[in-house]
């Protein structure tokens, strides 16, 4: 108990949470990666390597959790390195699903978007804290250009994840009260860019698309598919109609239907073998398929309390950069888990977010651990939970102490009288 209490220190909520969630994402990703295990020599290959990013993603959080929160600013640096990365990433990147996500260095892949996201709340918790030295408009202009230039990067490629970051760079902002009439102001311009793209994604003509980024013809599909689900219906009544275009939210919602309130228990899901990207963006619905109305359940209050439990972290923060630090980190892992679950339910169209820390993904896992690790680090150092000293000895009884007391009185009096 002694070493427990020494190994895992800062909030004992936090780490909980991370303990089940990584329990249920070895589970569901072995279960779900049966489509590609029996490609590989060695069945055991992918969860292998999905427990290797996990495990290494727990030794980073006892480091970590360790670091004063004080240094973390020090992450500012992947802000222009990761800008870098995402700039020659469409020339050199390698490409997955129609698109330049993925760089590739001395043959490992990674997501220069996932060193941006991190970059971009460091960042913004940074210019935050620093009010008695820049003005607002100072800090207001800083956050725009730096966090808006990756935004615009990841945009072209990865659409979701470009307005997810932002969204909840925002969010930071009006937390860290930035002037309501500049945000205001921001919104409305983004609302109109936001339309002005709808529109030309939606009433181009056929003609006029073939000159347009492939991620476009994506994006309209995906919409129209959302927007007008009648029109997947069959001739015959209460026929539905599987084609190549709504494959994955098809069988996601086979997969919801078939779990019930128990589920089909872990390994005997069915539309693991049908559902493209089963162990990542989709991993909710193989979720709820096993382990029912329940498991969905429980998963979703794990992130709903990790969001509380950091914002009670904040609040007992007495320094502001720790508080808006873990705030945006918890704003981040909460808001792309509940993007991931929303498109599973087809509450969204499709956004290809993984769920942190549960989806199969190497970039994502140790970025979501860095993530625990920052706020497990601020839970310490920032609002003092569970960073409370283990005492070297053991309390003495009252006769020992009464025993102890009369030797000490003993010896006073002796050396008095000598």
């Amino acid at each position: 108990m002694d070493l427990a209490n020494k190994l895992f220190r800062g909030d004992r909520v936090i780490w909980i949470i991370f303990m089940f969630l990584s329990l249920i994402s070895v589970i569901e990703v072995f279960s779900a990666t049966s489509t590609i295990a029996y490609k590989n020599v060695y069945f055991w290959t992918p969860i292998v390597r999905h427990g290797s990013f996990l495990l290494g993603g727990f030794v980073l959080i006892l480091l970590l959790h360790n670091i004063p929160s004080r240094f973390f600013p020090a992450l500012i640096i992947l802000l222009p390195i990761s800008i870098l990365m995402l700039l020659i990433t469409p020339f050199i990147g390698v490409s997955a699903n129609d698109a330049h996500r993925w760089l590739e260095f001395m043959g490992i892949q990674f997501q220069p978007s996932e060193f941006a996201k991190l970059a971009s709340i460091v960042f913004i918790a940074f210019m935050l804290s620093k009010r008695d030295k820049f003005t607002e408009k100072q800090i207001y202009n800083s956050i725009l250009i730096g966090v808006g230039t990756a935004c615009i990067l990841i945009f072209p490629e990865n659409f979701s994840t470009a307005i997810m970051l932002f969204g909840v760079c925002y969010l930071m902002m009006f937390i860290g009260q930035l002037s309501v009439k500049r945000l205001l102001k921001l919104g409305a311009i983004l609302g109109a860019t936001g339309g002005l793209l709808l529109c030309l994604m939606l009433f181009t003509p056929k003609s006029i698309e073939q000159y347009l980024p492939d991620r476009l013809a994506t994006w309209k599909a995906r919409i129209e598919r959302f927007a007008s689900p009648e029109e997947q219906k069959g001739e015959a009544e209460g026929t539905f109609k599987v084609t190549d275009d709504n494959y994955q939210e098809v069988h996601a919602k086979i997969a919801i239907a078939r779990g019930g309130i128990i589920g089909q228990m872990p390994g005997h899901g069915q539309q693991r073998d049908f559902l493209p990207q089963a162990y990542s963006d989709f991993i909710y619905a193989i979720i709820i398929e096993e382990l029912g109305f329940i498991g969905g359940m429980f998963v979703l209050l794990l992130y709903v309390i990790l969001l509380v439990r950091v914002g009670m972290i904040a609040r007992k923060c007495e320094k502001l950069f720790p508080k808006f630090l873990v705030i945006g980190c918890g704003l981040l892992l909460v808001v792309q888990a509940l993007a991931n679950m929303a498109v599973a339910v087809d509450l969204i169209p499709v956004t290809g977010q993984p769920m942190p820390l549960v989806s199969r993904g190497g970039t994502s896992t140790m970025i979501s651990c860095i993530y625990f690790g920052i706020i497990l680090s601020v839970s310490r150092f920032g609002a003092g939970i569970g960073n409370e000293e283990i005492p070297l000895e053991e309390p003495l009884d009252e006769d020992e102490e009464g025993i102890e007391t009369e030797q000490i009185s003993s010896e006073t009096e002796t050396e008095v009288k000598a």
